[in-house]
């Protein structure tokens, strides 16, 4: 953790919030406006977001007339939602979303970008599902949306699979697979060009599709719709990430 960060923020103290809003990749019209258009068309009443970091996906859901709460653990990154323009419709309540508790019942609960594999285990991954159906209405929708493990990139012996290699920045990323457990970090090192280095190691665990239908049975919820992405594509075996719906 760097100078100023607060241990409370988990992995998203300032030193990270500082520069999550950077232009383009994810924070890109390109990649927010279809996430948005279906949120929207889903939502059929106020909506509630689990790890709503910088507001990314909640403001400009807002923007569009919905109601919108959200959960967020970093105080840093939430603080970064009452500077957007429309930001202050965002309703936040700091706390962890595998138990955190909003007042009210929603139409809509939804957890983007990967974000459920920040919770490292199976149990704690069970508490985010029946938490998002504890806030829920019968009939209400819980999204998610998260790679698949790239494990046919393993050979026999191997477990390290690289996803990013820059030269001109100096970056290379890669994740490292535990198969027996379900747990995976993503490894970020960057180098300088003055020569000086920083590495940064952040714990996940994947779950595959299965086995969160089984967490939303477990929750009270069954699946309704798996897209291969945003566009509502079919979900295939080359699929690399999906987006899964389940109702309560």
């Amino acid at each position: 953790m760097s100078a100023g960060d607060d241990p409370a923020d988990g992995w998203f103290p300032e030193s990270v919030a500082a520069g999550y809003d950077g232009p383009g990749g994810a924070n890109g019209a390109e990649a927010v406006t279809p996430v948005v258009d279906v949120l929207e068309g889903l939502a059929d009443g106020p909506v509630l977001e689990f790890a709503v970091g910088t507001g990314r996906i909640a403001v400009p859901l807002a923007g569009r007339g919905v109601s919108v709460s959200g959960i967020e653990l970093s105080r840093a990154m939430a603080a970064r939602i009452p500077g957007r323009p429309g930001g202050d419709a965002v309703a936040v309540t700091i706390g962890d979303m595998t138990s955190t508790r909003v007042d009210g019942e929603f139409s809509l609960v939804y957890l983007v970008y990967n974000t459920i594999s920040n919770v490292t285990t199976q149990d704690g991954q069970v508490e985010v599902f029946r938490n998002a159906a504890a806030h829920l209405r019968p009939g209400g929708l819980f999204l998610i949306e998260v790679g698949l493990p790239d494990l046919r990139r393993l050979p026999p012996g191997q477990d390290v699979v690289p996803f990013a290699i820059s030269p001109d920045s100096g970056y290379v990323g890669f994740d490292q697979y535990d198969v027996a457990t379900q747990e995976f970090t993503s490894n970020h090192v960057t180098v300088s060009p003055d020569g000086t280095g920083r590495f940064l190691r952040v714990p996940f665990r994947y779950a595959w599709p299965a086995e969160m239908d089984l967490m939303a049975r477990i929750a009270g919820m069954r699946l309704k719709h798996r897209w291969a992405d945003w566009d509502r594509s079919e979900f295939t075996a080359t699929s690399t990430k999906h987006v899964s719906i389940w109702e309560k």
